[in-house]
């Protein structure tokens, strides 16, 4: 496995190589791989394993039993996902986790590392304090969401969930991680409707969009 790789994650960020081989073993990682659509943890489950993201992306979801689709993020080559899951036992997951595209995954037994108590090891102090930095990044992420999906009107979602994007881009002009029936999902709203909404938006001279492609031409009522 690529070491210089992991080094650039959050996760392992400051550890050095003979620190990861030994978290490595530890926490009992091991590599799988994944197709598009498919499924890599399921609500219901529990899960003792937390998972890094070496190549491609997936997506926490909500489905629930009547077959609706709720999009609460997506997890990109870096990120991790069901952290939270890991490190509480018997904990079932509320969520879906789904391949977003053929995507390899690093899992991690994080929970062994309350085994070490007193006796912790440098690397494992280095990733306490990583796990802490990314629980608090994700905590933005879902602030973020529900500030999305407060607004009552579908022009007011997007304008929202574009306005976030835009600043921390630093531009008016970015790509989303979404294609139009995720950004959909995301924001709780019908893709047709969406659609429709951007195709307004585009006339009313608010934006430009083509697929995931997006511009912010000045600011208008939502």
């Amino acid at each position: 496995m690529d070491t210089l790789q992991l080094r650039k994650a959050m996760l392992f960020r400051e550890m050095t190589e003979t620190e990861i081989a030994d978290a490595f073993r530890i926490l009992e990682a091991h590599e799988k791989r994944y197709e598009k659509g498919e499924t890599i943890l399921t609500a219901g489950s529990i899960t003792e394993r937390m998972g890094l993201v070496l190549e491609g992306s997936v997506t926490i979801e909500s489905n629930d039993a009547w077959g609706n689709r709720t999009i609460i993020s997506r997890v990109e080559k870096g990120q991790v996902f069901a952290e939270t899951y890991a490190l509480l036992e018997n904990e079932p997951m509320l969520v879906d986790v789904t391949a977003n595209e053929d995507c390899r995954v690093l899992f991690l037994r994080s929970g062994r590392i309350q085994s070490l108590k007193s006796s912790l090891k440098p690397w494992a102090l280095k990733y306490i304090t990583n796990l802490l930095t990314i629980s608090t990044h994700k905590n933005l992420i879902l602030s973020g969401r529900s500030f999305h999906t407060a607004p009552k009107s579908i022009r007011g979602r997007v304008m929202a969930y574009l306005n976030s994007v835009s600043l921390q881009k630093h531009s008016r002009e970015f790509d989303i991680p979404f294609d139009r029936q995720q950004l959909a999902d995301y924001l709780n709203l019908e893709r047709s409707a969406l659609s429709k909404e951007l195709g307004k938006m585009q006339r009313d001279g608010l934006i430009a969009c083509r697929k995931n492609h997006f511009l912010i031409l000045r600011s208008g009522s939502v």
